[in-house]
């Protein structure tokens, strides 16, 4: 790697959670108040009615399972994820909530395995135990050293941008804000008077121009600017021209990279002026397995992007995409039949972006650009 390249680390939806959050070695209460599941402990019966028996309790690498060596040997600058989980003691269930995410705080190494350098919080799971449990979520990470970004006290702090230095120079500045089109209930909002999360009701122009308005305010030359946005549905390829316009603004305006994230599986890829825009990276670590419905989206896929973007200009030099499959609530490699597939839907799915997707021999997938 050039010393003017910087390579980076994006996933979407890690949620410790639920399920995950009773296999580790601290888990929490397992109440949940679902229609149709008051126990956390029935995903892990579900995943391993799918793939077998999980070991109990298991280490806290255990979830990230082959993806911490495939980061070992990558080695990404930067390493960006979306938190999609409180991680509280509270039992204030939030209501209105059908679903409700939380990790024990004491099964926090679980998280710092993964050794992410930013986790995005302006999700529509941040504040499924409230005010306190955000609090509580923002506590935890700092003690452990962790940035949040996208969530805060006040819009101050839920809309400051993570900041990483990079060695030789320059900064990764990382914005996130969360639209209402992937379930966040406008109340969660950040305010003056309540803690919150960095929302927006949807891709405006005029958000767009606020965003590039506190990017403008920080950038140095040689900084380069992630916006992580929580936004559109959980299931579907289909990206609005709002989304794609909203997208290219942003890159318009000095913006390098375009990070999405909401949905339960990968959505399209675009290179547009030769900058990265990731529609929705799909999950990555969640208690999904067994779970029934929407199989034709291959949820059980899961891809960690590992872009290389030139500093300066922030051009994209390369995308790797790595195949893993959730199984026994732990990353595997995927087969090579699994990779072909998603290899054959991303490309599908990217042509009308003018993107395509290579395979290569070692199962790992490449962008092709036109």
């Amino acid at each position: 790697m050039h010393a003017d390249v910087v390579s980076l680390f994006l996933c979407g939806d890690v949620m410790l959670g639920r399920g995950v959050d009773q296999i580790l070695p601290h888990h929490g209460d397992p109440t949940l108040r679902e229609s149709y599941v008051d126990d956390a402990r029935t995903y892990v019966a579900l995943a391993e009615r799918a793939n077998g028996p999980i070991p109990r309790p298991v280490d806290v690498f255990w979830p990230w399972g082959d993806a911490l060596q495939v980061l070992r040997q990558a080695a990404p600058a930067v390493r960006i994820i979306n938190l999609e989980t409180t991680i509280t003691r509270s039992d204030g269930f939030a209501s209105g909530k059908a679903i409700h995410y939380r990790m024990h705080p004491d099964n926090i190494a679980c998280l710092v395995a993964g050794r992410p350098d930013i986790c995005t919080l302006a999700n529509n799971h941040v504040l499924d135990f409230g005010v306190q449990g955000l609090e509580e979520t923002l506590d935890v990470l700092s003690a452990v050293g962790l940035r949040g970004v996208g969530a805060g006290g006040d819009p101050a702090d839920a809309q400051r941008p993570a900041v990483v230095p990079l060695q030789g120079g320059g900064r990764v500045l990382l914005f996130a804000c969360g639209l209402g089109s992937s379930g966040i209930p406008a109340q969660w909002a950040v305010s003056r008077r309540r803690p919150g999360v960095a929302y927006v009701a949807g891709p405006s122009e005029a958000v767009a121009a606020g965003v590039l308005d506190s990017v403008r305010r920080v950038k140095q030359p040689d900084d380069l600017v992630v916006v992580s946005l929580h936004w559109g549905s959980n299931w579907g390829y289909a990206v609005s021209s709002g989304e794609t316009d909203f997208a290219h603004t942003l890159i318009d305006g000095g913006v390098d990279v375009v990070h999405g994230h909401s949905s339960h599986h990968p959505r399209p890829v675009e290179v547009y002026r030769d900058k990265l825009i990731l529609y929705g990276c799909g999950d990555f670590i969640n208690d999904y397995e067994g779970i029934p419905g929407h199989e034709e989206y291959r949820g059980d896929l899961r891809l960690l992007y590992l872009p290389s973007v030139r500093i300066g200009s922030g051009a994209l030099t390369g995308l790797r995409m790595i195949p893993m499959q959730a199984r026994r609530m732990r990353l595997e490699h995927a087969s090579n039949r699994d990779a072909r597939w998603l290899r054959s839907v991303l490309d599908r799915i990217s042509s009308r972006f003018g993107t395509g997707v290579g395979l290569e021999q070692d199962g790992e997938l490449t962008l092709l650009t036109s």
